[in-house]
């Protein structure tokens, strides 16, 4: 059961890295969670540089917020103030809301 949920899960990355690009003027923010971090980077994909990375113990939806405003605070440091976001495969609730709507309230355009 639990190799057919992860080939799946694998499935829907592909699917949705297909589509979603970062270029230079709006990088791509990759977002990861596991049961003990998550963590966020900002990449150009035209150049395969991850400009901005970063990590916080805990996968709750407050480590999610507290995440998203360093992240935030990060971005407009390197003066990116918009981005396509990755979700890697998880659902838009909850953990990745969190964050994503935290980014957006600290000023990033997704």
């Amino acid at each position: 059961m639990e190799n057919r949920k992860r080939s799946i899960r694998k499935r829907r990355i592909y699917r949705i890295r297909a589509k979603v690009r970062g270029t230079h003027e709006r990088p791509r923010i990759c977002f990861n969670r596991s049961n003990a971090y998550i963590w966020a980077q900002v990449i150009d994909d035209t150049k395969g540089k991850t400009l901005v990375y970063t990590k916080e113990k805990g996968s709750n939806t407050d480590c999610a917020v507290k995440l998203a405003g360093e992240l935030a605070k990060m971005m407009t440091k390197k003066k990116v103030v918009s981005a396509v976001f990755d979700r890697r495969g998880y659902r838009y609730h909850g953990v990745v809301k969190a964050f994503a709507e935290t980014l957006r309230n600290g000023g990033i355009k997704i």
